[in-house]
């Protein structure tokens, strides 16, 4: 129980890397807010689904790209925990395309949710945290962001863009007590991999050293692993959970 008396916001976390975000956090000890936008079903699920190992949890619909819906996410979640110590960035979507015929709507699409939006929860959460000397901001970029993929300039650039906003972060909260650190996925088995032909996933199993796709669960071990005591000293961070894919 690491995270035992903490409370945790978790955006995008009705399902996939998310769920299994949340539900660390919680087997951990952690209160959690699970954000969603559409899928109140799954994320209702998941709320039961932490009330039943002994902790709080409350549902939290926003869209993250809005930061007036974020900002009253934000305060609902205040009102129901009475702080946020920790918040996961994690919500984010793809709409590929290659760059000759990407036009504006799907650029501005993925921006506004996996940069954009990692912007509005952090502005949103962050003054709490500075006046209570603590706090921890996980963000969820991945190994796109690093090595560019073909048809996802758009995906590239808003998690290559959240790895940089978060190094800045790191240096200008370590003096508040606060931590902010990015965990960056490879490819995982979610809905979106099974989704894949299989002729493209042996392709894709063909260049990562460790010849499988990564589970959720090991992303969330990561992410636990920021937010518990033995990552207080971790910050500007950004840990690969890609099986070899790139170092």
């Amino acid at each position: 129980m690491k995270l035992e008396g903490r409370t945790a916001l978790v955006t995008g976390a009705s399902r996939g890397i998310g769920r299994a975000i949340a539900l660390a956090l919680a087997e951990e000890g952690a209160d959690v807010a699970i954000n969603y936008v559409s899928n109140e079903e799954a994320a209702a699920s998941l709320v039961e689904e932490i009330q039943t190992l002994g902790r709080r949890a409350v549902l939290a619909r926003a869209d993250v790209s809005d930061f007036p819906d974020t900002y009253a996410m934000a305060h609902s979640v205040l009102r129901d925990f009475g702080h946020i110590d920790i918040l996961v960035n994690n919500a984010g979507v793809t709409s590929d395309k290659t760059f000759v015929n990407m036009d504006h709507s799907t650029w501005r699409k993925v921006l506004a949710i996996n940069l954009d939006g990692v912007f509005n929860c952090t502005k949103v959460c962050i003054d709490q945290m500075v006046e209570q000397n603590y706090g921890r901001v996980v963000n969820i970029t991945s190994v796109i962001g690093q090595i560019g993929n073909f048809g996802q300039a758009n995906y590239a650039a808003s998690k290559a863009g959240v790895a940089a906003m978060t190094k800045t972060l790191a240096k200008e909260l370590a003096s508040k007590g606060i931590t902010v650190n990015a965990v960056a996925p490879g490819f995982i088995e979610t809905e979106m991999i099974s989704s894949i032909p299989e002729s493209l996933q042996d392709r894709l199993l063909s260049q990562i050293p460790l010849r499988r796709f990564g589970k959720a669960e090991e992303v969330a071990q990561m992410v636990v692993f920021l937010c518990s005591p033995e990552g207080d000293y971790v910050t500007g961070a950004e840990l690969e959970v890609n099986g070899g894919l790139f170092m």
